[in-house]
């Protein structure tokens, strides 16, 4: 069983950063693949980034790359996402979540554990 909590979402203007973390309890943290999803009104959840069991590998969506790195800190429990260059197309409910599948999983459906969601506005 995981729990996972986000925060550092808020409000901010076209071109700026924010990072979100989302801190994971359970002593199997290190056992699953974390993802970063993001849900806008009206338009179905998708996978923005996405980070192996050690961290080793990481998927971006195309919409993302170049502007967001996902990281995890094992010490910690914890896993972030520095969005960098936003957009107002960013702005959504992002999700923490955490995957027993293999590899780098896009799917919803492969997420086990999901966090409640912060909301991110980036205003034009």
């Amino acid at each position: 069983q995981v729990q996972l909590v986000e925060s550092g979402g808020g409000l901010v203007q076209t071109g700026g950063s924010l990072r979100l973390s989302c801190a994971a309890s359970g002593r199997t943290f290190s056992s699953y693949v974390l993802g970063w999803f993001r849900q806008a009104p009206g338009k179905e959840r998708e996978l923005v980034a996405a980070i192996s069991r050690r961290g080793l590998a990481t998927f971006y969506a195309d919409s993302v790359k170049g502007r967001f790195t996902i990281s995890r800190d094992s010490a910690k429990n914890t896993v972030n996402l520095q969005m960098d260059s936003l957009k107002p197309e960013d702005t959504a409910v992002y999700y923490c979540a955490a995957s027993n599948t293999n590899g780098l999983p896009t799917s919803t459906r492969a997420y086990d554990y999901w966090g409640q969601g912060t909301q991110v506005t980036v205003s034009s």
